[in-house]
This record gives C-alpha cells, structure tokens and sequence, in this order.
C-alpha cells in the first residue's frame, strides 16, 4: 500500500511539474519577445513591424514542447516563410501597394490560404503560420497604402516570425536544454515501475483469500493502468521530437521509434490479467493452489527484476536482455491440472496465459509474419509490390485527397470571408479577424462550437486582463511585462483544462501579450474592445464554414461510426481460425477496429460537448459502455490471434489428436461465429438506420421474409433468448475440454502439452467473454434505439415477438 501510495505522489508530481516548467519557458520567450520590441536597438526595432505575430509565433511553438519539438517547428516556421515570401513580394510587385483594395486583399489571402492548404504532405504547424502571415501581409498593404514597401512590409512580417521562432529556441535551452531524449527515459522508468506494481497487485489479488481484498488490488491496479496509458502517451508524443535532437538515432538505433510496441509487448498481457480477474465471480479462485501461488510469486519476482533491470536504460539502449529463469519456464506446475469448463477456472487459466506470455516476452503486439519462412520464389511479387506502394506515395503527394481539398476549400473560405468582414467594420484593426482563425485550423472536423465558444471567452478574460493591469501600471509603463508572467502560468494551465482546452488558452494567452506586450496601438480600452469584436467576426466566419463544410451533427457521426465499429467487429471474427495466414489478416482488421474505436471515442466526447439545440440530448453513458464492450473485445481479438497462432504451430507434433482438435475447433467456431456475426449484422443495420420510417421498412421486410421461410437477417437473433448461444457456448467448452484431455494423455513433450492445454483454456475463455460482452451490446443498442425514438423501440419489440413466434413455428 505504502509503494502505491508513493508511485501516486509521483505520478501527481510528474503532471504539474512538466507544466511548471513548461508555463517558465513560455514566459521566458514572451519575455525576450517583448523585451527586443519595445527596449532593444532602434536599427532592429525597425524590422520587427509585427511584434504581435512574435508572441503568436512564440504561444504556437514552446508550449509542452522539449527543444526536438522546437527545433522541428523552427523548420516548418522556415518553410512556411518561403512559402509566403515569395508569392506575397510578385504579387506586391505585379499589383502595386496604392492598388491594393479591401477585395483585392481578400482574393489574394484566400487564394494563397488554398495554394498552401492543400499540400497534404505540408505540416499543419507550417499551414498556421503561413496564414497568418499572409493576413499580415495583405492586410497590412491594404491598411498602409501607397508606404507599403514591396520587398520591406514582407520582410517585416518574416523578421517578426524569426523572433519569435529563435524566442522560442533561447527558452528551451535556457538555463538547461529540455530534451525529449530524457523525457522518454524519464517516462519508461516510470512506466517499468508502474508495470512492476501492477503486476505485484495482480499477482497479491489471486493470492489474498477473501473477494474484499482481491476487490482492492484489482481497483489500485485501475488506477496504475491510467496512468500506464498516459505514459505510453508520453512517450510516443516526444519520439519525433527526439530524433530532432539526435538525428543519428533514426539511422544507427532505428528501434527507438519502435519504442511504443515495444511498450504494447508488456501493457497487453497485463490488460489480460485485468480482463480475467474482472470477470472472476469470486475469490480464492480454485483453480490457484499453493504450488501456482508459488509459481506465479517466482514468476513476478522475475519479470519485476527484469522491469526494475531496464528502468535504468531503455529497451534500444541494452546490450542484453536479462535472462529469464527457465526452471520457471520448464516446470509449470499446472501441468496435469483438471481443466473444467467454470467460467472462474477459465479465467484463472487465462490469467496464468498471459503470465506466461510476459515470461517469455513474446511479441503479441507484432504480426508474426516476420518470423515466418518466404519462399524465394516470392521475391519478384514483393519488389513489385515495393514499387507498387512507392508509386502510389508519389501519386499521393502529387495528387491531393478529398480530405485535403475539403481542408484547403475550409480554409480559404473562412480567412477570406474573415479578412472582408473584417476589414469591412474595422480597417485599421482588419488584422484580427484573420489572425484569430488562422492559427486554429485543424485538419478534420472537430468540437465546433465548444471550441468557438474556449476561444471567445479566452479572448475576452486575455483582454480585460490586460486592461486591467495598464490601468494599475499607470506611470510605471517599464514594469508593464511583469503582469505577464503569473497570467502565462493561469494560461498554461488552462490548456490543460476540460472547460477551456488549447483553443481557450492560447486565446487567453495572446489576448493579454498584445495589450501588455506592445505600444502605439492606441486607447488600451478602445483596441480591447475593437479587437473582441474582430475576433467575434472571424469565430462566425468560422462556425459558419465549418457548418457548410461538415453538417452532420456529432451525434450522428457517432452512431455511423458506431455501425462500422460493428462491421470491422463482425469481419474481425469472421477470420478467427487455426491457420497463420487468417490469423494475420485477424491481427491487421484488429488494428482496423481499433481505428475505428479511436474515431468512435473522438465522435463520442464531441457529442458530449455539442448543444442540443432542438434534439434531443446526447446518451453519452449508453455510448460510452458500448465503446468499453468493443474496446474489450478488440482485446481479447488480439489474444485470439496469438493463441490460433501457436495452436497452428504445436497441433503438427501432436500426431492423431492434431485432426481431432482441428474437427472440434473449426466445427464448433463456425457454429459460434454464425451466431455472434448475425447478432453483429442485426446491431450493426439497427444503428445505421437514421429514421422510423427507414426502420420500420426494413422491419417490414425483413418479417416477410421469415413468413416466406427466408432467413430473417434484422431480428432473428437480437429477438432470440440468451439461453441458445449460452448452450452453443457451454458445447464449444465441453470439446475444448475433451481436446485438452486428448492432448493431455498424448506422446509429446511435457512442455508443449503444458502449453497446449492453457492456450486450449485461454481460447475459451476468450471466446466466451467474445460471445458475452455482444450479449452486453446487444442490451446496450436497445437502450440506445429506446432513446432515440420510443416508438422505433415499440415497433422493433413488436417485430422481434412475431420474428420469435415464427422462428418456434419452424
């Protein structure tokens, strides 16, 4: 209790003290912006015409950021100011400054925001700065006239982003570089002994001799598991970053960039042990005697010596692996154990699979085709298919995607019709309807209006701030940077806030540096509330595009999202078998659902933060527990990919039981897969079906066919009791009993027949829990078809009744 504690204390820790640093070096950089603009040399003062897009350039970069990160935005800073330096000096040139009107420069931001857009292969980083900086350059022409220089005011507007760009550089390696190296390391230490604890908790939960007990270890180690999940986050955020620190890393140690499934090879079997002791109904388990509670204790001590071992270098950095005992290996002691078809033995069994798994240190995570043999005569076919790939990254970047076009279209769009309005209202203070959507533009849809709504409430508290701290500054101007820095910290730490997230915080951020961070704007009061109302025209250009450009409420991106989830499950099962190559092509659309679940999860927290307007309010509970069901079972499809696997390779040395274990397990799996792909085919046409009337058609349809004596595909089995899968399910464990006493009483070696028999009971375990979190599914759509639309949920019970009543009759 006392380490848990302690590893809690740290993780706490660990989670504000990189944001307290990270809030220091932010101020600093601003600092050193506003220092150079208003105190520094008269002959660099005269360069820098922008110092506002300084401090933007500088609240884009530092924040979070290690000096890899940095040093990587600096390059995209780079080239992001080529790209506008060029087309913005021939089009000054061509135009003429004096001719430059308020529609001209519209076009011109618009068309240029386009041409910059749509390169898919642009970062976005380099996109938001280009933006701006065309909205300073053509703005600022329109605002200056016949004075704008066609080479200078460009010129002007790249110095101005250089500074802060080297701002940003200074302050990360001020007083001591930050490097995303040591941050990594820093967090797989913390992340080896996260998953040394967990696993001791898991190990002391099926030792402890009361259910109470077990209950809390399996709680403390929930909690250990978050925190693995945001260290893993960690450390695959900062990867890219570090090969900007040492690029000799990508060439000499590549396998620094495999660091995060090095990283799955250790979290997936302990999501493992998590998904069977949650199931366990009660403790001791009986299976788990002294002789097993003496293996497993043995067996962590060594994978805990192991863990501690590499919390002192990273995986890449070792020369050697520690060894493993192999006597723990060699002499399992569940060998000659009575398997039983009790859900709770099954579990256990399984647990003590993935016990193993982590002994051994098999790579579940990877695709085992590497390890298999190729046959020579295959190499034309795969060179082919090199070439193949690497002609279609070319096409793909010389080509742009929908995606990208749409992204293009949204953005010229919106920074056009943000410059006119803008500059309409307001034609000295034009900037800023532009600048204030220039440097928010993402790539995909996302939370429109909570981000619109962050950024005009960060905009406005930036402002009065500012205002405020000039009117209790008055006469003391020189001290007029010192507000800055504890409203950088509140900043900082509002970006890491569910209410207001990035967009309010740099809003904030960037509202009060261009009130105290400058001079020669004006009345403070008067530039306050003209620039509040700029931003408010440039956030309606915004929602308004944004609108045109994705319509589809998050809700019903959900719910389709939803359904193909359901689909991706459904082709998942359908390649469960005992072959290598099913198994592969099991593993890779088991990655393809996960894509699918992490859309799904993005959909569901937009929905949650969407107003309802008219409709009516969003089931996020409901939602969530589906998502909880299907990311378990994306799980546990992993482990069935792993267990076919070696079931393939062992049934070859095991003479005659080899045929009788592939009749029982591809008889009794076709069976069970029918039964749960029909029940995933019904749940995945229920939640696609968007209306009543489309609903009841094919309700309609689908009990027509039944009375014709055709299949009922809809509601034949969402209308079917429990009790028959539950039998098919309860028959499928009795052969895998009587397979794994066939193996048992077989000629191989002790070993291979230990392993044969915990794989045999992990399958089961596996399929079983496939088949009862789809039951788990099943219930939550109901409750998600009831919500949506009372009268769908009468009409589909209505329909189930009848489909049951014919399905008796025949």
């Amino acid at each position: 209790m006392a380490a848990s504690t302690t590893m809690g204390d740290y993780q706490t820790q660990s989670s504000w003290r990189p944001r307290i640093g990270s809030a220091l070096r932010t101020a600093l950089a601003c600092t050193i912006v506003g220092c150079t603009t208003l105190y520094g040399p008269p002959q660099l003062r005269k360069y820098l015409t922008y110092p506002s897009f300084s401090y933007m350039t500088t609240i884009l970069i530092v924040p979070d950021a290690k000096l890899g990160d940095v040093l990587r935005s600096c390059w995209h800073v780079m080239y992001a100011t080529v790209q506008v330096m060029v087309p913005s000096v021939l089009t000054l040139w061509l135009v003429g400054p004096k001719n430059f009107d308020i529609l001209l420069a519209t076009v011109a931001v618009a068309v240029s925001a386009f041409v910059v857009a749509l390169p898919e292969s642009t970062h976005l980083m380099s996109k938001r700065i280009a933006f701006g900086q065309f909205v300073n350059v053509y703005v600022g022409t329109v605002v200056h006239g016949a004075e704008t220089g066609v080479v200078m005011h460009p010129l002007g507007v790249a110095a101005s982003t250089a500074l802060g760009a080297l701002a940003s550089v200074l302050a990360l390696l001020f007083p001591y570089p930050w490097m995303a190296y040591y941050e990594v390391k820093k967090s797989w230490r913390m992340y080896a002994e996260n998953a040394s604890q967990r696993l001791t908790h898991f190990v002391e939960a099926v030792s402890v001799q009361d259910k109470r007990g077990a209950l809390e270890f399996i709680s403390q180690e929930q909690s250990l598991s978050k925190a693995a999940a945001k260290l893993h986050q960690s450390i695959s955020n900062n990867l890219v970053g570090m090969v900007w620190e040492r690029p000799q890393m990508k060439f000499l140690k590549p396998n620094y960039m495999k660091l995060g499934e090095q990283l799955q090879e250790t979290e997936i079997p302990l999501r493992g042990m998590e998904i069977a002791l949650s199931s366990c109904s009660s403790f001791p388990l009986n299976l788990i005697d002294e002789e097993l509670r003496g293996h497993l204790r043995s067996s962590e001590v060594q994978i805990s010596l192991r863990l501690r071992q590499s919390r002192y270098s990273m995986p890449s950095d070792a020369t050697t692996a520690p060894e493993i005992n192999r006597e723990i290996l060699d002499n399992a002691p569940w060998i000659g154990k009575p398997t039983t078809t009790n859900h709770d033995n099954m579990a256990a069994s399984f647990f003590l699979y993935c016990m193993e798994l982590l002994l051994e240190n098999q790579p579940i995570a990877r695709n085992p085709g590497n390890t298999v043999k190729s046959n020579p005569n295959q190499a034309p076919s795969g060179a082919q298919n090199q070439a193949h790939c690497n002609f279609q990254s070319v096409w793909k970047n010389i080509m742009p995607s929908l995606r990208s076009l749409v992204f293009a279209l949204k953005c010229s769009l919106s920074l056009g019709l943000a410059v006119l309005f803008g500059l309409i209202y307001n034609k000295e203070n034009g900037y800023w309807a532009g600048l204030t959507i220039a440097i928010g533009f993402v790539t995909g849809r996302q939370a429109t209006f909570t981000v619109t709504n962050a950024r005009a409430q960060g905009t406005a508290m930036g402002s009065v701030y500012g205002v405020m701290c000039l009117f209790l500054f008055q006469g003391t101007e020189h001290f007029r940077l010192l507000p800055l820095i504890p409203w950088i910290f509140f900043t900082h730490f509002l970006r890491h806030s569910r209410m207001y997230g990035q967009a309010g915080g740099i809003s904030a951020a960037i509202g009060a540096l261009l009130i105290l961070g400058r001079e020669n704007y004006g009345p403070p009061s008067e530039f306050a509330i003209a620039r509040m109302i700029e931003a408010c025209i440039g956030l309606i250009c915004f929602v308004l595009v944004e609108i045109l450009f994705y319509p589809m409420r998050a809700v019903t991106l959900a719910r389709n999202e939803l359904s193909k989830s359901m689909g991706a499950l459904r082709d998942c099962i359908k390649d469960i078998n005992l072959c290598v190559p099913a198994s592969a092509g099991l593993r890779e659309k088991q990655r393809k659902l996960k894509s699918h679940l992490k859309k799904l999860e993005n959909f569901i927290q937009e929905a949650e933060t969407e107003p309802n307007f008219w409709f009516l309010p969003f089931k996020g509970a409901s939602y969530s527990k589906v998502l909880g069901s299907l990311s378990k079972l994306a799980d546990l499809l992993l482990f069935v990919a792993c267990e076919t696997e070696f079931l393939s390779q062992v049934t070859q040395k095991l003479g005659g039981a080899s045929e009788e274990l592939r009749q029982h397990m591809n008889a009794d799996l076709e069976l069970l897969k029918e039964k749960i792909n029909s029940s995933l085919e019904c749940l995945e046409k229920v939640t696609s079906i968007k209306s009543v009337a489309g609903f009841e058609t094919a309700a309609q349809d689908d009990y027509h066919d039944s009375e014709l004596g055709k299949p009922a595909n809809l509601f034949r089995i969402l209308g079917a009791g429990d009790e028959e899968v539950e039998t098919i399910v309860s028959i499928l464990l009795q052969h895998f009993q009587e397979v794994a006493h066939n193996v048992h009483n077989s000629d191989s070696e002790e070993k291979c027949k230990s392993q044969m028999v915990l794989c045999l009971a992990g399958l089961g375990f596996c399929i079983q829990s496939l088949t009862s979190e789809t039951m788990e599914m099943e219930k939550q759509a109901r409750k998600l078809v009831k919500w949506e639309s009372p009268s769908r949920h009468e009409k589909f019970l209505n329909i189930c009744c009848k489909a049951n009543a014919l399905d008796a009759r025949t």
